[in-house]
């Protein structure tokens, strides 16, 4: 019963009017205090899906810019990276102090991964992160062929794995994820069976084979990616890069990288700089091109709030 339940909602999901297929360029979002700062394709919807630092949230981007909860979990004081792969959605969540309902005792304590069912927004796997002692704050996550999902933490020296059955495990720690201000942010998955992750203060890049993560190697980029956030692997083969100054010293830009090589070396083959928005922080791709997500963070950090936020295609 339940299967063809979960059926006729994916069907009637699927036979429903687009959410938001973009029929410019840019999206112009409007949701209350919102502050998005991940951004992923929904393809059952056919529709963007933003997180929220504020509220802790997964939206559903309409069409005319407004937006519709999908996700809500009273433990997650904000959400960032989200990813749907299949029939899955993959959120981080995290307190660094920002969000509505952020306490003394939850930032930089909070830190996980949540899994729902994309179709139902059902809960599948939630999933603790605060793995060790210090600081914590998940933040991005790629996730395998297999379906296991590897998390960063910038406030930490280590990357997550969470297996199909939400088991959490260290991959791998290293003093060059850590960082004294926001260390490993970005990653994705590569289908030749490795990550590939950004260190946001000092824009280093690293591959790291998740069968031997400990023989992780540094590429060598031609350009300066400071103050590097979101990634998204691209159907062409090349890597987006955003990169923001909320931070770090970075440029507001996003820039495409190509490897020749299996990701030892990069170089650039775009680079759009100064980005049309303030604060790009993560992008994605859709069937209508990669688009990534302004959330004015920078009102937040700032002690305000703000009602706006932008989609724009790359």
């Amino acid at each position: 019963m339940r299967f063809l339940i979960t059926l006729v909602a994916a069907l009637l999901l699927v036979a429903a009017p687009a959410q938001a297929t973009p029929g410019t360029h840019v999206v112009t979002g409007h949701s209350a205090a919102l502050h998005p700062e991940g951004i992923t394709w929904d393809s059952v919807r056919r529709a963007f899906l933003v997180g929220s630092i504020r509220h802790g949230t997964v939206e559903v981007v309409r069409r005319d810019g407004t937006t519709k909860t999908l996700v809500r979990d009273p433990r997650m004081v904000s959400t960032f990276g989200i990813h749907a792969v299949g029939a899955k959605l993959y959120v981080t969540f995290a307190d660094i102090g920002l969000g509505a309902r952020s306490t003394p005792d939850t930032t930089y304590r909070s830190s996980g991964l949540a899994v729902y069912d994309l179709v139902t927004g059902r809960l599948l796997h939630f999933v603790d992160l605060a793995l060790g002692e210090g600081r914590h704050g998940a933040n991005d996550v790629a996730v395998d062929r297999r379906g296991n999902a590897y998390v960063t933490d910038p406030a930490s020296d280590a990357i997550y794995r969470v297996d199909p059955r939400g088991r959490a495990s260290v991959l791998h720690r290293d003093p060059r994820f850590g960082s004294t201000t926001i260390g490993l942010n970005g990653i994705v998955w590569h289908p030749s069976g490795y990550l590939i992750a950004g260190r946001y203060d000092t824009g280093t890049f690293f591959k790291i084979p998740v069968d031997n993560p400990a023989a992780f190697t540094e590429i060598t980029t031609d350009t300066d990616l400071t103050g590097a956030d979101g990634l998204a692997l691209r159907p062409d083969g090349t890597l987006a890069v955003v990169t923001n100054d909320l931070g770090a010293p970075g440029a507001n830009a996003i820039t495409v990288l190509r490897s020749k090589d299996d990701w030892h070396t990069a170089h650039t083959t775009r680079r759009a700089a100064p980005w049309a928005d303030d604060e790009p922080t993560t992008i994605t791709h859709s069937p209508h091109g990669s688009y990534a997500v302004d959330g004015d963070l920078g009102a937040l950090l700032n002690g305000a709030t703000s009602d706006s936020f932008t989609l724009r295609e790359l």
